[in-house]
């Protein structure tokens, strides 16, 4: 039932990234979406063609990510907000409805400047007070209603609703993208088939390699003291931590590629020809600066997702509270900072590589390959795909396992988050 639940959301929300909004020449539109490139195009993947369609869910779900960025970093910096992340499910549902309000105000202020930037300039005729007033509040009403729906996703559904949406709206794309480099690879000056499967062989390594990123662990040894209770003997027995080389997944990547969205907006708002170069420049995702910021910030917020999700000292209280100790650490404090320093090693290889991984597309572009299919080649939508379909999985065999299936698949067990989650319970 979670499934069909799934299923059906995610129908919603793609019969809703075709709806235009009012008074929109959806054929001029179109004929301008074809030939995006740059940041425009990726965010019109991410947003499965829903951005260059002007559709009702034109922003899709980028208002959200911001949002949930600012006030991840107001529960650093902020003591109210600190206060609340301490209280548990009750904080942790002021911080969601924060963060629901902080929502619209982002879609208000991101709708008129994407309107000005590329909605109006493609209509052929001015566009009215009232097209701007009418169309921002139908995009935000569409960014809610997409919010809502990956809520529902996660409540009623599978996985994470948030990242399926991204998924589904990139999978989307994926047809378009293939048969693009195909057309230009059997093209006069293609290079031929065999070149296209050459390309296919490398974007099957990558996806391993982004798996073996996925998956990957560094497991801690944790010894538990003997405890006899009646005549029974409990504990004794070496157990492991497995602590995730990409403990953050794939939400640095997404929190960057929202923050990348910023200086677009403000294009909208300006005609200054200086923040139009800045918004050339950082809007080229084959450009030197645009990939060393980006990279740059995927290092920077997995390094913040990690230390968000992962509490070290609580870690350590819950190990000491249960009888279990690291061999040759004293437990407590000296404990809590050996596995904050496990993490901070094992992070920084993680980071880097995930870092590299999501500006392969610009690698991609220096060897011709095909603008739409350079971005399914690695990078961001690559990390997004393996990233949510691995979590995903993983969440279907732990609720097959619960009604007492053998799991999804025959041989092995898919790894997922549950290695994280066992470990944040130890």
């Amino acid at each position: 039932m979670r499934i069909l639940n799934t299923l059906g959301f995610l129908l919603v929300y793609r019969l809703g990234s075709y709806v235009v909004l009012p008074g929109v020449d959806s054929a001029k539109l179109a004929a301008h979406a074809a030939e995006q490139g740059g940041l425009v195009g990726l965010i019109n993947i991410f947003a499965g063609g829903a951005f260059g369609r002007a559709a009702i869910f034109g922003l899709g779900i980028m208002p959200y990510i911001s949002a949930s960025i600012v006030v991840q970093l107001l529960g650093i910096a902020v003591p109210y907000f600190q206060k609340l992340q301490k209280e548990g499910p009750s904080g942790q549902k002021k911080i969601e409805r924060i963060t629901r309000i902080l929502t619209v105000f982002v879609t208000a202020f991101q709708a008129p400047g994407y309107i000005a930037s590329q909605i109006a300039p493609y209509m052929g005729g001015p566009m009215g007070s009232f097209f701007y007033i009418r169309s921002t509040i139908i995009l935000v009403a569409g960014t809610v209603f997409v919010m809502w729906l990956g809520e529902k996703i996660t409540d009623k559904g599978v996985g994470n609703g948030i990242s399926l949406i991204i998924m589904i709206g990139i999978i989307a794309r994926l047809p378009f993208a293939l048969v693009a480099e195909f057309s230009s690879r059997v093209g006069a000056e293609g290079g031929g088939v065999i070149v296209f499967l050459v390309e296919l062989v490398a974007l099957v390594l990558v996806v391993m390699a982004t798996i073996l990123l996925v998956q990957g662990t560094r497991r801690i040894p944790v010894q538990f003291a003997k405890r006899i209770v009646g005549n029974k003997q409990y504990g004794g027995a070496r157990q492991f931590i497995p602590l995730k080389v990409n403990a953050a997944g794939v939400m640095p990547i997404i929190f960057a590629q929202a923050i990348m969205f910023l200086p677009l907006t403000l294009a909208g708002f300006s005609n200054s020809a200086t923040l139009t170069g800045i918004v050339g420049t950082f809007s080229d995702i084959g450009g030197f600066w645009y990939n060393l910021v980006f990279g740059l910030m995927i290092v920077a917020f997995t390094y913040f997702y990690t230390a968000v999700i992962i509490n070290p000292t609580q870690m350590a209280e819950d190990m000491k509270r249960n009888g279990g100790y690291v061999p040759g650490v004293k437990p407590g404090k000296k404990t809590a900072e050996y596995i904050d320093s496990v993490m901070s090693k094992i992070t920084l290889p993680g980071s880097v590589f995930l870092a590299f991984i999501a500006i392969m597309p610009a690698m991609a572009m220096k060897f011709n390959v095909d603008n739409q299919f350079s971005r399914f080649y690695g990078g961001t939508s690559m990390l997004i795909l393996v990233g949510v379909m691995m979590d995903t999985l993983q969440q279907i065999e732990s609720h097959l396992l619960m009604r007492h299936y053998d799991g999804l698949m025959k041989t092995g067990r898919i790894k997922g988050r549950t290695s994280l989650s066992g470990a944040t319970a130890a």
